[in-house]
């Protein structure tokens, strides 16, 4: 009978195997690292684009101004005020019912084809100020400008073109 009988002294500990571990330990880091970059958990809530890029907009007038609605930034009739509704006046003069919606083409880079350049002048609560060179005119963007830049950009190109 006593021969049945399993003696635990007699049992080896297991053995512990560092390239075992390792290999585990690098499939749980790469785990871990496609789950982050999968759901952009380590992302500071930006989603905006590099200055290159040439974003593109489609204002209209709401309420006596000229507002935009942007689904990617959470946008929803964004106001232009404080002198940039007089430039986009000046901007879309040549768009047939522009009032009714018109293509906004801008970027920090100058792009063929744009039209206007707007330059920097100054922050000032929350936005900045740019200055339009003709017609000479100065608006203040607010600070949904930052949903598209990290910093204000010294310059902005512009181009407004008819929806199809």
């Amino acid at each position: 009978m006593n021969s049945d009988r399993l003696s635990v002294e007699s049992a080896e500990p297991p053995r512990f195997r560092a390239g075992r571990m390792a290999l585990v330990l690098f499939a749980l880091i790469a785990m871990t690292g496609g789950i982050v970059w999968r759901f952009d958990l380590l992302s500071t809530g930006s989603s905006r684009l590099p200055e290159n890029s040439i974003m593109v907009i489609k204002p209209y007038r709401y309420e006596g101004t000229w507002v935009f609605d942007d689904e990617s930034t959470g946008l929803v009739r964004e106001p232009f005020v404080a002198g940039v509704p007089e430039m986009i006046d000046a901007l879309v003069s040549d768009i047939p019912h522009a009032d009714e919606g018109f293509r906004l083409l801008f970027s920090a880079r100058a792009f063929p084809g744009h039209q206007k350049k707007l330059s920097w002048l100054r922050g000032d609560a929350g936005g900045n100020y740019y200055e339009l060179d003709d017609p000479k005119m100065e608006g203040w963007i607010c600070p949904a400008m930052f949903k598209y830049y990290e910093t204000a950009p010294q310059e902005l190109f512009v181009k407004a073109e008819p929806i199809d």
